[in-house]
């Protein structure tokens, strides 16, 4: 089915329409506020960027996702989801509001930081909750096609409320108090939220009660066991196991990319002048959104075409050819078009490793293999950016850096391909009957 028909099924379901505006308000307000800390930690005017600060900012952005993954479940499976989706807006929006006055207050970055982890940590309980509660909004014969749909809605409010978050930075400056300004009213946007949430009954989405589940004390114990447990089951599946760690490579290879392009806006093209610099990144984010929208139009076409085991590699082998070509002259016209080009390479890959997953691993370790996913998406990009901190020059133009992210995705290509390959049949043929 098309986006659009998957949207007309299961948009009419009353519940479903009220939990789906939720994520909406609450992913819209989520491009404003990644915008506002991008703007502080990579483009203030006050400030000189550096590449470490760029993979501290990056840190910041995406660490609570992987070091709070595996253990979210654990709460979200005995709190109330709706009173999570209701309380964690006036949570978060508390915190954005002490944030704010930091960033007024013009206090060590440190201290900022430090709030900004708690938002992300508040908020990834916030969108764990989203994700257990659709079953209980949409019947079981339409939950495909609400999975097809709403991560990809979620994705584009994100990229327009990042657009947003630009045009509010043009009509209240990019000093510190205009960062403030973009935090607030970000928080007051994720509140909204929470209005939406409240329409629903309290017990809609669930637990159900389970007297015999174990504390989430001892739960918390088992949790990093059960990731081992997960880890091995998922080596058993080659072919999952391949898709994801392609995504990871890409999200590696992507991260250094990011960084690169970061440092290369801020002071190889437009030293001396933050604004500009700010609007050729959000061009590339623009163009890289394009990117993500494509790749969920061609990826199935692409794949019944293909196959899964043929159209990673064909992804990820164009993303390093393209990225050479466009890249190594270090022009700026050349990163708008790397950006559209690395967003459907990396959405291609993903939704197959999406698939893969859900289509290999058995039900009963499905949870453990989508933590640890969410542990290599985040934290793999992190390590990226980590490695780019070492090795980028002041203005970022690094030919190894190009290098690397150009002759990585093939690599990664290559070993996909190999693990993922029919293997030969070691049965003894039959002798011919005489």
């Amino acid at each position: 089915m098309s986006f659009v028909a998957d949207l007309r099924v299961v948009i009419r379901g009353r519940d479903f329409r009220r939990l789906f505006g939720t994520r909406l308000v609450s992913q819209f307000s989520d491009g404003i506020f990644q915008f506002g800390v991008a703007g502080f930690a990579f483009f203030s005017p006050e400030s000189r960027t550096t590449a470490l600060q760029v993979a501290a900012g990056l840190a910041v952005l995406l660490l609570p996702y992987s070091v709070l993954g595996p253990f979210v479940g654990v709460f979200i499976d005995r709190w109330s989801r709706r009173q999570i989706l209701v309380v964690a807006p006036f949570v978060r929006g508390a915190l954005l509001l002490v944030a704010a006055g930091l960033v007024a207050a013009d206090v060590p970055d440190p201290a900022f930081y430090g709030v900004a982890l708690a938002v992300l940590g508040v908020n990834r309980f916030f969108l764990a909750s989203l994700g257990a509660s659709l079953p209980h909004v949409v019947p079981t014969d339409r939950l495909m096609a609400a999975n097809a749909i709403v991560p990809t809605s979620g994705t584009v409010v994100t990229f327009l409320g990042f657009g947003v978050g630009y045009l509010l930075r043009k009509v209240f400056s990019g000093d510190d108090q205009g960062v403030a300004l973009l935090l607030i009213i970000s928080g007051v946007v994720f509140g909204l939220s929470a209005l939406v949430a409240r329409t629903m009954d309290r017990h809609l989405l669930g637990p159900e009660s389970d007297p015999s589940r174990p504390q989430a004390r001892e739960t918390v114990r088992h949790v990093l066991a059960g990731l081992v447990d997960g880890a091995k089951h998922l080596v058993k599946h080659r072919v999952a196991a391949a898709t994801m760690g392609a995504m990871a490579a890409h999200r590696f290879f992507y991260g250094m990319a990011t960084a690169l392009g970061i440092i290369l806006y801020r002071y190889y093209f437009y030293d001396g002048d933050p604004d500009a610099a700010l609007e050729g990144v959000s061009l590339v984010v623009a163009t890289s959104g394009a990117g993500y929208l494509l790749a969920v139009i061609i990826t199935p076409y692409a794949t019944e075409r293909f196959t899964i085991e043929r159209w990673v590699p064909i992804a990820l082998t164009a993303a390093g050819v393209l990225t050479a070509a466009l890249a190594l002259p270090f022009q700026e016209w050349g990163l708008p078009i790397l950006g559209f080009v690395l967003g459907v390479a990396g959405q291609s890959v993903k939704i197959c490793a999406d698939t893969t997953v859900q289509r290999d691993v058995e039900d009963i370790y499905l949870g453990r293999a989508f933590s640890i996913y969410d542990m290599l998406f985040n934290g793999m990009y992190v390590l990226a950016a980590a490695l780019s901190a070492m090795i980028l020059p002041a203005n970022g133009k690094s030919y190894l850096a190009v290098v690397i992210v150009s002759v990585g995705y093939p690599a990664a290509a290559l070993a996909y391909r190999m693990i993922t390959r029919p293997r030969r049949s070691t049965s003894p043929t039959p002798a011919a009957p005489r």
